[in-house]
């Protein structure tokens, strides 16, 4: 009976482990959120609420952590080769500082939030998507904008600060193109996910 117990405690943490680690096919958003079945009613959920749309949700997880939920920032180094902890206190599905967070926290009254809950990622995005239109009147559905503003923030993105960063320009680019392979993606299953008939 131990045994037993034993193995079906291994089993179940087995399936935790799978559950939290990315997808595994990142560039196909039906196959992803067929495979993270809550995934489509969270991201759904921030929509209604806030009006950013999934593949635009989808879109900026992508690039800032991969859908890996315990992502951090990269490494900093000093003099290029002393490990000298993170370049900044970014962190999770939607790689946000602990500043934001806490004005997301007390903006929203989720005091229960973290990045590491893809369900709380997506509000938020969807929170400071929304917080963009608001303040500096970005489209919800455009991506390459609200990427630019999630990245430098919407004073920076009211300076324009990304124009002297072209890096910055390409990746915003890539956000856009793969918010838009999403979106037709999600046109052509947004059927089953809404009706939920191919979880079984």
């Amino acid at each position: 009976m131990k045994i037993m117990r034993l193995v079906l405690c291994v089993c179940l943490l087995s399936l935790v482990a799978c559950a939290s680690g990315p997808p595994k096919n990142l560039n196909d958003a039906c196959s992803m959120l067929k495979e993270k079945d809550d995934w489509y009613e969270h991201a759904n959920d921030s929509y209604k609420k806030w009006g950013v749309p999934v593949h635009v949700q989808l879109a900026i997880i992508h690039q800032e952590s991969k859908f890996r939920s315990e992502a951090l920032a990269p490494d900093d180094y000093l003099l290029g080769f002393i490990p000298w902890g993170q370049t900044s206190t970014a962190y999770g599905y939607a790689q946000v500082l602990d500043g934001t967070w806490d004005w997301y926290k007390k903006s929203t009254g989720n005091w229960g939030a973290d990045r590491d809950d893809f369900e709380d990622a997506t509000d938020f995005i969807g929170w400071y998507g929304n917080y963009s239109h608001k303040t500096i009147g970005i489209s919800k559905w455009d991506a390459y904008n609200q990427y630019l503003a999630y990245h430098e923030g919407h004073g920076g993105w009211k300076r324009k600060t990304f124009n002297k960063k072209p890096w910055l320009i390409k990746v915003a680019k890539k956000v856009k193109r793969r918010a838009g392979r999403y979106g037709a993606q999600i046109k052509r299953c947004k059927g089953d996910l809404d009706d939920g008939s191919w979880f079984w």
